[in-house]
């Protein structure tokens, strides 16, 4: 008996999961990844060995690795049904007993076995209209399984004998149409019946149909009718096997009717529907209805010109899109005008259920918006989308209704002609999103802070939906590159994303390889007259960054593996148009994105200049494809790659940096990148370039003067260099334009702009003012990592990192991580002087602890803590006067509320003036900012200074 064995040490298998879901059976691949989690009360725990059986088979592994270990058993064949355990020991010698069995199902075809073909409405009245296809097949034996396989050109929502199949909404999502298709397995033996049976799909146009574009430029990209690809594998007890696909004119045939109770259906447009339809088709889907009047179903897809062909469907591999909360009304207002607007008290995604009786034919109509201007639905900010659902009743009693096609991103949603009176619990609002499993969590003792981390959990939540959106409400809703290149890091600790991202991932690469190499600006490339030339810059990196954040944060080496042709595409694509120096330079660059300085109708004008951007993130691309190729196994081109990335870097430094440290573009943005992709290697030149971001940030008042580019940045480059002061001021800024602003303004949501609402309460007069974006989000990021402090110190979290670095605001915070390895915590909390850090590390991984003032040290699994104590701040500048330097106003909270309170009291304007226009520098006095104030006036603020304690 070993040492820990007779101290009664338990050890036990909490997880098990073949390859990246646990919310279906069905795998997309026949050797599937294992991956396995240990609980046990032993400090210090590490696998030594695994055994793995499946059936008669048993294999035995000499390896500490329980993370997407590769499948040790013979590769399974399509429809193939396995179970398997596994159990462990450590190197301590603790035993676990075998887990529980999981069932793991081959949810694939054999090549060459699919044989569907696509079908809709042979004769529509209309584009995109919905419709219901049907056929009957019979079944004359004991079934032993029966599996379906569907796709759409479109949505659907299946039915077999009157039942939906599953509970996918928006299904089978969006992807790159002309390349790749997804298609859904469902197990449906259950629903078979012996004899006469009916296959049906209720269709609607989705992401297919829709029209694609901006302002009057829209239109059709892919095609003008949603199409059903459907197979039903029948599996008798007997051996004997039953297909029934779509066109292949089994049984009855295939027949479609467009005249559902769902009358149009658009993803921008909304949904109609007229329930009393309902009589003339009940029971479509069901044995006994007769379907003889119905017209034959069209065969082939309705497709634009480019997408004729229809690839053959792949496995899904990434969770469906589902609903997957529900939210009452918070609150009925009465507009102005009279409207009934409902608030449900949170930005969301989804749609509203109705419980509701009326006459025959009574209709009502919900419009949806983020937010009130006026109050008033504001509908400006979307744009072509008319957002609007349509219901007419059947009048039979109460009827309940939800759009079943379409979704809206919203917090308030009016209601016009409800019949009688109106209660507010007959309406629900109910949220969808990709079903992506919660693992990241963050609280603290600062109340906006943690309600802005709020903020990025419901952004991502209603923007990954079937691909990460930029935004969900307006005619837009694209796989924005830029936006989850930047957010890809805070997503993959919030949520276990690793199968929806390597999914998108697919679809980035085939668009990039039509494209000749550039990524597009979005994925799926529904915007093919943008015009990017050879790329741009941060968003044409997603293909680079995003595979490698997977690896960094899931340890998926197989993502680095699939996506680094693409990888390697897009630096060479880059390199093919440098310059002679290697820098990207002279091309059409949308740069530092929504910086705050550029006009709301001039989103790209930012301090900072685009050649820089696009050649920083060429060098980190470069540094990013070098190492992904070392890993990989290709010496040759990692030292090609390294080699190019150097030059590159070196270029940037000797174009962009001055030898005493200053960036030749004076903006916030330039130091960041500097700092924060390591650019910048001599030791002197980071301190004086992150001395020189710190004396930006204040000299802006600790103000945000960052965009899409720099924002993820700056505080991390502030931080790593001793200015977490400067960079704490920043973060909890509450002036606009900051992180905080928006939550003061009572947002549910991170904005696009830093001022999608203004201080007055409207709403940006740009063009592009959406209140539900991620990107400026991505700072979330770091409070898991810096403010907390819980890092991958290793891929896939196998070694931790503990570095909290407590902000003097805060009283305590945490964040907690459902790792590869299990869960994993840091907590910290004040004790007078001191800090008081606790963490937990899981089973199988250790850490690497980092905490001021002590000595890095490296701990194993389980629960530690610790104490320090941290150097006081910096003395106070106090007294201050007219004569004091603006840089010793702004850094004294205190006196900054008190030079613009006083300021206030006589002139409000000017005292807005002062705290937007001042340059809060050490060379500056409060006495030359307040240049032409009357002297009545500074000595009141002389005299209210002097009075500070």
């Amino acid at each position: 008996m070993t040492d820990a064995a007779a101290e009664g040490v338990i050890a036990r298998i909490a997880t098990l999961r073949a390859e990246l879901r646990d919310d279906s059976t069905f795998v997309a691949t026949p050797t599937p990844r294992l991956s396995w989690t240990v609980e046990t009360d032993e400090p210090g725990w590490r696998q030594a060995s695994a055994e793995l059986r499946s059936g008669d088979e048993s294999v035995h592994l000499e390896a500490d690795e329980s993370v997407l270990v590769d499948w040790p058993f013979a590769p399974l064949t399509a429809g193939e049904t396995r179970e398997v355990r596994v159990r462990v020991a450590a190197a301590s010698g603790t035993e676990t007993d075998w887990s529980a069995p999981i069932t793991i199902v081959a949810g694939f075809l054999d090549d060459g076995a699919w044989v569907a073909e696509p079908i809709g409405l042979a004769d529509p009245s209309r584009p995109a209209q919905p419709a219901l296809v049907r056929t009957s097949f019979t079944v004359d034996g004991a079934v032993r399984r029966a599996t379906l396989y569907y796709t759409v050109l479109g949505v659907a929502e299946p039915e077999l004998n009157g039942i939906r199949v599953d509970d996918d909404v928006l299904a089978p999502g969006w992807t790159s149409y002309r390349d790749r298709l997804v298609h859904e397995t469902v197990d449906v033996t259950a629903l078979v019946r012996d004899g006469e049976n009916v296959l049906g799909a209720t269709l609607a146009g989705g992401w297919y149909t829709e029209q694609y574009g901006f302002f009057q430029f829209a239109d059709r990209v892919y095609g003008d009718q949603p199409s059903l690809l459907a197979q039903l594998q029948v599996e008798y007890a007997d051996g004997r096997s039953q297909v029934v696909a779509t066109g292949d004119g089994d049984g009855e045939g295939w027949r479609a009717l467009g005249d559902g109770t769902v009358v149009d259906s658009g993803i921008y447009a909304g949904e109609h529907a007229e329930l009393r339809r309902a009589v003339a088709v009940e029971g479509w889907s069901a044995p006994g209805f007769d379907a003889s009047a119905w017209p034959e179903a069209r065969r082939g897809a309705s497709a634009r010109a480019g997408y004729e062909h229809v690839p053959v469907p792949e496995a899904r591999i990434a969770p469906p899109v589902r609903r997957i909360a529900e939210l009452p009304v918070a609150e009925v207002l009465e507009s102005p005008s009279g409207a009934t607007i409902l608030d449900f008290g949170q930005n969301l995604v989804g749609r509203l259920r109705l419980r509701v009786s009326g006459p025959a034919g009574t209709r009502l109509t919900l419009r949806h918006a983020e937010v009130l201007e006026h109050g008033e639905l504001s509908l400006r900010p979307l744009r072509n989308a008319a957002a609007t659902d349509e219901l007419e009743l059947a009048g039979d009693g109460v009827e309940v209704w939800e759009p079943r096609f379409t979704f809206h991103g919203f917090r308030y949603a009016s209601i016009e002609g409800w019949p009688g009176a109106f209660d507010p619990a007959d309406v629900t609002a109910v949220v969808i999103a990709s079903d992506l499993p919660r693992t990241g969590w963050f609280d603290s003792s600062h109340e906006l802070l943690d309600r802005l981390h709020e903020n990025v959990v419901w952004g991502m939540r209603g923007n990954f939906l079937a691909i990460p959106t930029d935004c969900p409400q307006r005619d837009e809703r694209f796989g924005w590159t830029g936006d989850i290149q930047v957010f890809a890091p805070t997503a993959s600790f919030l949520a276990d994303c690793d199968a929806f991202l390597t999914s998108w991932l697919r679809d980035l690469a085939l668009e990039q390889r039509r494209a000749g190499g550039v990524v597009p600006l979005v994925v799926p490339a529904a915007l093919p007259s943008l015009g990017i030339g050879d790329g741009v810059a941060a968003w044409g990196d997603a293909a680079t960054i995003v595979p490698w954040v997977l690896y960094e944060r899931f340890g998926d080496l197989g993502v680095l593996r699939d996506a680094y042709p693409s990888m390697r595409d897009w630096v060479d694509t880059v390199l093919a148009v440098t310059d002679a120096k290697g820098l990207w330079t002279g091309a059409m660059q949308l740069g530092d994105w929504l910086d705050p300085d550029a006009p709301p109708d001039k989103p790209g004008k930012a301090k900072v200049d685009g050649d820089l951007v696009a050649s920083a993130y060429l060098a980190r691309s470069l540094r990013i494809v070098a190492d992904a190729a070392q890993l990989l196994g290709e010496p040759g081109d990692q030292s090609r790659y390294a080699a190019l990335a150097e030059h590159t870097r070196a270029a940037f430094v000797d174009e962009y940096v001055t030898p005493a440290g200053r960036m030749m573009n004076d903006a916030p943005t330039a130091y960041a990148l500097a700092l924060g992709f390591d650019l910048v290697t001599d030791a002197a030149q980071r301190t004086a370039l992150a001395a020189r971001l710190a004396d930006l940030v204040r000299e802006r008042g600790y103000r945000i003067a960052t965009g899409f580019v720099g924002t993820p940045l700056v505080a991390d480059a502030l931080v790593d260099a001793g200015h977490r002061a400067t960079a704490e001021r920043l973060l909890l800024q509450t002036e606009c334009p900051s992180w905080l602003y928006s939550v003061t303004m009572g947002a549910t949501t991170v904005w696009e702009r830093w001022d999608s609402l203004l201080p007055d309460g409207s709403v940006n007069p740009g063009e592009m003012t959406s209140f539900n974006h991620y990107a400026l989000g991505a700072v979330a990021d770091w409070l898991h990592r810096t403010v907390a402090g819980l890092a991958p110190e290793a891929p896939g979290y196998r070694r931790l990192r503990i570095a909290p670095r407590p902000l003097a605001a805060l009283e305590h915070a945490r964040a907690s991580h459902r790792t590869p390895y299990g869960a994993a915590s840091v907590a910290w909390r004040r004790e007078g002087d001191a800090v008081v850090v606790v963490a937990e590390v899981p089973p199988n991984s250790d850490a690497v602890v980092d905490l001021p003032g002590l000595e890095p040290v490296v701990v194993g699994s389980g629960r530690h803590e610790w104490r320090f104590t941290e150097a006081p701040d910096a003395a106070s500048s106090r007294p201050l006067s007219l004569d004091s330097p603006t840089a010793a106003i702004i850094d004294d909270h205190e006196a900054y509320r008190t030079l613009l309170d006083t300021l206030a009291t006589h002139d409000e304007a000017r005292a807005d003036a002062v705290r937007i226009d001042t340059v809060w520098s050490e060379g500056r006095t409060l006495r030359q900012a307040l240049m032409f104030t009357p002297p009545v006036v500074l000595d009141d603020i002389e005299r209210a200074l002097a009075e500070l304690d």
